[in-house]
């Protein structure tokens, strides 16, 4: 009887596979998501930029649920088997602005390029924007 369990475990593992593939069909299409990061000032690539994609329900509210990508020395980063839907992309990159979009999935194979700033000066109330106007 002990030396059936390691072909039982193959068996359920295998069933679980099968499963598993099964379901992704029924979800619907999918697509391959490729994402290209570059600077705004240059168009230069941004290595080593997180991009996180987050499925969105109705009325823009965040799934549960994200995935995590990092781009490549090219900028580069992609994934495939993402379902059709809304989908919120969120880049993050030191020494930049943080870049947030909700985009469409809706053909199997899609390109984004993101194009992230650099941070904007901040702004001060206790310095004079040469706008400012004095009582009278």
């Amino acid at each position: 009887m002990k030396r059936n369990v390691p072909i039982v475990m193959a068996l359920v593992i295998m069933l679980g596979v099968i499963g598993m593939v099964w379901a992704q069909d029924d979800e619907g299409p999918m697509s391959n998501l490729r994402f290209v990061v570059v600077r705004d000032s240059d168009g230069k690539p941004v290595r080593n930029a997180e991009v996180v994609l987050h499925p969105v329900k109705r009325k823009g509210k965040q799934a549960q649920g994200e995935m995590e990508l990092k781009t490549d020395p090219e900028g580069k980063a992609s994934v495939d088997g993402i379902p059709y839907g809304p989908l919120r992309v969120q880049v993050l990159a030191p020494h930049f602005q943080t870049f947030g979009e909700d985009y469409e999935v809706n053909k199997p194979e899609m390109e984004i390029t993101v194009k992230l700033k650099h941070p904007g000066g901040q702004y001060s109330i206790y310095e004079n924007h040469g706008d400012d106007k004095k009582p009278q």
